[in-house]
C-alpha cells in the first residue's frame, strides 16, 4: 500500500476520526481545523462515547469527556393528549463539542507527529492556549482492527510505513463542512430546532433530561450543570423570531416550572433530515477526491438521538475507502458504495420518521413533513 495525502478540512468530530484512522494506517494528514467559536453543548448516549472510545483507543476515565456532565435517565411526554413515560435509565454526558475537538485534536498532533501536519486556517491560527487536558498526553480491510478485551474494544495500529518525501500533494479531501451549492441535497421537510440556554429553577433535578410535547412542536429539556440548562424545540417550519417562539411554546408546557425564567436569546437552526446528492468523488487528473463526512454527508432529526454516532460511522467508512483506494481498489467503485450505504442509511432513517411523528403530531402544521419523509 502505497500512503495517500489527505487533506482533512475541519475539526468537527467526523474528520478528526477519520484524521485519526487514516494516521494510524500511515497515510499523511494535513488538518485545517477551523476556529473555536465558543462553548457548544453536545448530548452523547453511553453508546456514543463507547464508540468514541473505541475508535479513538481512549477509556472512560482518563478519555476526552472526561468533566462532562454526567445525565442518568430520560423522562418522556411523546403526545399531548398522553400522560408522561416513567422516568427510564438512560445514561449519557453532555459534553462541551468545542473542548472535545480540541482534546481530540491535541491527541491525534500528539500520537502521530510524523505523519499529521496543520495547515494554517484563512480565519486565523486555532487557539492553543485551550489544549486542555492534562490527563491526556499533548496529547475497515487493512485499518485499525478492532479487538475485543476485557472491558471494551480498543483500537490496534498497523504498522507505519514511511510517507514518500514527494507526497505533499493532497490524494483526497476530507470534510463535514456543508455545501452551499443550490440543490446540492435532497431535503426531506423544512423543520426547524430551536435552542437557548436558561438558569433552571432552584432545586430541580440536573440528572434527566425531559421531552415534551406540545399540539404543534416538541420541546427538550437538557440540564448542563452548573444550574443551566438547554430549552430545545423542533417545529414544522422556520420562524421569524426564535427566543419569542420559544417562550410561547414553553409557557404551555410542564416544562415552564423548571427554569427560572424563559432563554433570553435562541437560535433557529434547519432541522430537517437530508442527504448530499454526491457525497463522494474520486480523485481525477489533479482534482483530489472528496469525500463529505458527519452532517455534510447525511443530516438526521434530532429527535432520533443518533446523529454524533451516525457521523462517527461515516468517518469510519470514509477512512475505509481512502485506505481501500490506496490498496489497489479502483476509487470510483469505492465512492460508489460509500454513497449507496450513505442513501441505505438515509432512506431507513425517514421510515423510522415517517413511523413516528404521526404518533406526536396528527395536526396539519406537520402534514408537510410527514409527506416529506413518506415520499423520501
Amino acid at each position: 500500500m502505497r500512503p495517500t495525502t489527505v487533506a482533512i478540512a475541519g475539526s468537527g468530530l467526523a474528520e478528526l476520526t477519520c484524521a485519526w484512522l487514516l494516521a494510524a494506517r500511515g497515510h499523511r494528514v494535513r488538518l485545517r481545523p477551523r476556529p473555536t467559536c465558543g462553548p457548544r453543548p453536545l448530548l452523547l448516549g453511553d453508546g456514543t462515547l463507547a464508540l468514541l472510545h473505541a475508535l479513538w483507543g481512549t477509556e472512560a476515565e482518563d478519555g476526552p469527556a472526561t468533566d462532562s456532565h454526567r445525565l442518568t435517565h430520560r423522562h418522556a411526554r411523546w403526545a399531548p393528549d398522553h400522560d408522561a413515560d416513567p422516568p427510564l435509565p438512560q445514561p449519557a454526558a453532555v459534553v462541551d463539542g468545542a473542548r472535545l475537538a480540541l482534546r481530540l485534536l491535541a491527541r491525534l498532533a500528539d500520537r502521530y507527529p510524523d505523519v499529521v501536519s496543520e495547515e494554517a486556517d484563512p480565519a486565523g491560527p486555532p487557539d492553543r492556549s485551550a489544549r486542555p487536558d492534562a490527563r491526556v498526553p499533548h496529547d475497515p480491510q487493512s485499518s485499525p482492527v478492532l479487538s475485543s478485551t476485557p472491558g471494551r474494544p480498543v483500537v490496534h495500529d498497523a504498522p507505519v510505513p514511511p510517507v514518500p518525501p514527494d507526497a505533499t500533494v493532497p490524494q483526497w479531501t476530507v470534510t463535514a463542512t456543508p455545501s452551499d451549492r443550490i440543490g446540492a441535497y435532497r431535503t426531506a421537510g423544512r423543520r426547524h430546532l430551536l435552542a437557548g440556554e436558561a438558569p433552571c429553577a432552584a432545586g430541580q433535578d440536573d440528572t434527566t433530561a425531559r421531552l415534551e410535547c406540545t399540539d404543534d412542536a416538541w420541546l427538550h429539556l437538557t440540564p448542563l450543570g452548573d444550574g443551566k440548562a438547554l430549552l430545545q424545540a423542533m417545529v414544522p417550519g422556520p420562524v421569524e423570531h426564535p427566543a419569542r417562539h420559544l417562550g410561547r411554546l414553553l409557557a404551555r408546557s410542564p416544562l415552564a416550572a423548571r427554569l427560572a425564567q424563559p432563554p433570553a436569546t435562541a437560535v433557529a437552526l434547519p432541522a430537517a433530515p437530508r442527504l448530499h446528492r454526491a457525497p463522494a468523488t474520486a480523485p481525477a487528473d489533479r482534482t483530489p477526491g472528496r469525500l463529505l463526512v458527519g452532517a455534510g454527508a447525511i443530516r438526521y432529526d434530532p429527535l432520533s438521538g443518533t446523529g454524533t454516532a451516525q457521523a462517527l460511522r461515516t468517518a469510519v467508512l470514509a477512512a475505509a475507502v481512502i485506505d481501500s483506494a490506496a490498496a489497489g481498489t479502483p476509487a470510483d467503485r469505492l465512492c460508489a458504495h460509500y454513497a449507496a450505504r450513505l442513501h441505505t442509511a438515509f432512506r431507513d432513517h425517514l421510515a423510522t420518521c415517517a413511523r413516528l411523528y404521526p404518533q406526536a403530531f396528527p395536526t396539519r402544521a406537520w402534514q408537510h413533513e410527514l409527506d416529506a419523509c413518506r415520499s423520501g
